[in-house]
């Protein structure tokens, strides 16, 4: 394995608050996209799609919105990865920007099971096979690894292993891949510390509750380039071996609209739109330790 890779990350040009990339399980599901398929182009028609509301696209993330996937906690401006994203996907479904309502849905609630507010959800929302039990999820948008954030000077910055991890006080948001990774991955001698949210684990660190905090790896970056001074991205790794942790729209359980969706991230990919998106929001590149 190579000791260092070149990642693709990102810092916007404003400078807002970042949140950790939600994700809470330990494994990429290899069954990422449910729901029925349409049978026919003209089931993805937009007068024909099967939208919580006739002729408008409603899609749910969290509050606060963090760069670099949103700008300036505004979904609705384009701004930021995701919120551009969602409004590609939009447009290549057929709807203007004025058709498409954003509603404010807790990470932890959106892949709960039940009936869903949103046409789908995009919020750095891992596919995982536990997940997919009871919601669906688009094809994956967005691969990302997860990354080990430190101070500078601190014992924790000189890790080069995951093992050598293990030594250490780490912390990570709730219901996030970047905490079962410390769990099933790492597997620290001490529990780690478990925070509401990612200002709230930044914080720790600083104070020095935590020697070390886990974020996915473009989070991770903005966090220590923008926002902790004297602080560094100490090495990256994959939640489970050999998998490729990545971010896809979550639906309702059996939603149809799941079809038509992918059938938009496909063409998306093809014509490269998601390849530009991710140079203009996610485009720094820098290198990044591996830990092995």
């Amino acid at each position: 394995m190579r000791l260092r890779r070149s990642a693709i990350l990102a810092v916007p040009a404003l400078l807002l608050a970042v949140g950790c990339a939600p994700a809470e399980d330990d494994d990429t599901a290899s069954d990422s996209g449910g729901g029925a398929s349409p049978s026919a182009a003209e089931e993805c028609a937009t007068e024909s799609l099967p939208t919580k509301k006739p002729g408008t696209l409603t899609v749910g993330t969290d509050s606060p919105a963090y760069e670099p996937w949103f700008v300036d906690d505004d979904p609705t401006n384009g701004q930021g990865f995701e919120s551009a994203v969602a409004y590609a996907v939009a447009e290549e479904l057929g709807f203007e920007q004025a058709d498409v309502t954003w509603v404010t849905v807790p990470f932890n609630n959106s892949y709960a099971p039940g009936p869903k507010e949103f046409d789908f959800d995009i919020n750095q929302i891992s596919i995982t096979p536990e997940r997919a039990r009871v919601v669906d999820f688009s094809d994956g948008y967005y691969s990302a690894a997860q990354a080990v954030i430190a101070l500078e000077g601190s014992p924790a910055a000189d890790v080069a292993s995951i093992a050598e991890l293990a030594d250490f006080k780490l912390g990570a948001q709730t219901g996030t891949t970047s905490l079962t990774a410390i769990r099933d991955v790492i597997k620290p001698a001490e529990e780690p510390l478990v925070f509401d949210d990612t200002n709230v684990a930044k914080q720790a660190m600083q104070n020095g509750q935590v020697d070390a905090i886990l974020a996915d790896l473009p989070t991770a970056f903005y966090i220590s380039a923008v926002e902790i001074e004297g602080s560094s991205i100490i090495g990256q790794f994959q939640p489970a071996v050999g998998q490729q942790e990545e971010f896809g729209l979550l639906f309702e359980k059996d939603n149809p609209l799941v079809g038509c969706v992918n059938q938009a991230l496909a063409a998306l990919r093809e014509d490269g739109t998601l390849e530009e998106l991710e140079t203009e929001w996610l485009s720094t590149v820098v290198d990044v330790p591996e830990l092995q």
